[in-house]
Order: C-alpha cells, then sequence, then structure tokens
C-alpha cells in the first residue's frame, strides 16, 4: 500500500489550499500531530469524537475536516469533550488535518465550487476564468442556476439535491436568474450579496436579522443547512489527496440537521 510522509502531505495541503491568504477563526493546516506516514485518511466535515473513533476503528492514520479545533475566543482549557477528543486522537496517533475557510474559497476543490456543482449552478467568471467573488476574503460566489427560474423552483432544487428540506424566505414565484451562495454559517455576509445585485443568496444557516434583511430588500435567502452544504468540498479534496499519493481516502458522512 503506498504512503505519504505526513510532512510531505502538509506541505502539498498548505500549497494547495494557501491559509495565509485567509483571515481565519482557527488554525488551518495539521492541528494535532500523529504517525510520521499516512496510508489512509478519514475525510468527514468535522472533527467530533464519533468521527474519530470510525477513524480509529477503521485503522487510519489521519483525519482530514473542515471544521478543526482551537476555535478563536473558545475556552482553551483541555477538559470535558476537548480533553476526549484529543486523548483519542493521541492515543491512535491520528494526525489531524483541519481547513475552515481556505476550503470555503478553493476555486475548484472548495466548498462554494463543488455546491455549485451539485446544485448545477454557473459561477460568473472574471476574464481570466476566475469565479466573481464578493463579500470578506471574496468568500460569496456569483453565478446563476440552470433549471430553476424562481425561488419556489430553486427551493426545491436544492431539496432534491441535498435531501434536506432548506428555509426559504420570499416570494415563491420571485425570479433568480442571478444568485449568491457561501457555505456554512455565512448568514452575516447576505448583505454583501445584496449590494452585488442577486436575487437570492444561499448559505447553510440563518439568524434572526436575515429574515428581515430578506423582506426589506426583495433578496430572497435560502438556508440549505450548514453541514449539508458543506460536505462536498472535503470530499473533492481527499479525492485530489488520493490522486496525487495513491493512497486511499474514506470519507465518512456522519449526518448533522444544523
Amino acid at each position: 500500500m503506498n504512503q505519504v510522509s505526513t510532512h510531505d502531505l502538509s506541505r502539498w495541503l498548505d500549497a494547495t489550499l494557501q491559509p495565509q491568504r485567509f483571515r481565519d477563526y482557527c488554525p488551518n493546516g495539521l492541528q494535532v500531530e500523529g504517525k510520521d506516514s499516512i496510508r489512509h485518511i478519514i475525510t468527514g466535515v468535522t472533527a467530533s469524537q464519533a468521527l474519530l473513533e470510525a477513524a480509529a476503528e477503521r485503522g487510519a492514520d489521519a483525519v482530514l475536516v473542515h471544521h478543526g479545533w482551537f476555535w478563536k475566543n473558545e475556552d482553551p482549557c483541555i477538559r470535558g469533550p476537548k480533553r476526549r477528543r484529543l486523548a483519542l486522537a493521541l492515543e491512535n496517533q491520528l494526525n489531524l488535518f483541519a481547513y475552515h475557510l481556505p476550503l470555503d474559497a478553493h476555486p475548484t476543490l472548495g466548498n462554494n465550487a463543488q455546491l455549485a456543482r451539485v446544485l448545477g449552478f454557473e459561477p460568473d467568471r472574471d476574464a481570466d476564468g476566475n469565479p466573481l467573488t464578493c463579500g470578506p476574503d471574496g468568500l460569496v460566489w456569483l453565478g446563476r442556476s440552470r433549471g430553476a427560474n424562481s425561488l419556489g423552483e430553486l427551493g426545491a432544487q436544492i431539496n432534491n439535491s441535498l435531501h434536506r428540506q432548506p428555509l426559504v424566505v420570499g416570494n415563491p414565484q420571485q425570479p433568480v436568474s442571478r444568485i449568491a451562495w457561501c457555505t456554512g454559517g455565512a448568514q452575516s455576509m447576505m448583505q454583501a450579496a445584496v449590494d452585488a445585485g442577486a436575487e437570492v443568496y444561499i448559505t447553510g444557516e440563518a439568524s434572526e436579522p436575515t429574515f428581515h434583511l430578506a423582506q426589506e430588500t426583495g433578496c430572497g435567502f435560502i438556508a440549505a443547512g450548514h453541514h449539508a452544504t458543506e460536505r462536498y468540498g472535503v470530499q473533492a479534496l481527499g479525492q485530489a489527496i488520493a490522486t496525487e499519493f495513491g493512497i486511499r481516502v474514506e470519507f465518512i458522512d456522519l449526518d448533522n440537521p444544523i
């Protein structure tokens, strides 16, 4: 079975995702060091205890996720669930790789790019072929929806593709020729989508002010699930690793209704 050194994989991931470009809420890259070499990686959305247990049961050498550990402003004390997660990783010598905003933004492997693929969105692009974006760090993508002409049709399309009933705010008959999207908990970026001329903004979560912003601007809003919208980037990244290094990469989807 092929293997790659932890150092070489870490260097490749950093070169591919370029975390230094982002002002993030957590460290990106190798968060917990385990074995020196890697033959088997488990990928998932979040480094929960359940995902780590699944990785240990399968004899994996590393876990690669979108939501890792050590978030800004969290309690730094290692106790309770945090202690149990860390103890599990160390006991099984699991390397933990996590990439947050860099995985959202990557132009082909990222969550926004992969959600567009799954939902049939056509990103707008500049003269060099790069996706047109807006908002902080260019995290909100702009484009058009193929096959959905109204807000109601778009909600149904998302439901069918993600197998999750989305929250839809706005007139179901409203046209949605120009759309904006950002996966996960990006509801606070809706104003950037409105300013860019989007007729609907799609993200993962909703908060109380989102409803009023949608009502008062006439921009439709869809919350399609934080977990549901962020399942695809880490899968694409895992497939790229398998292709590059010839090692085993396995995605585990531990459902989360949020």
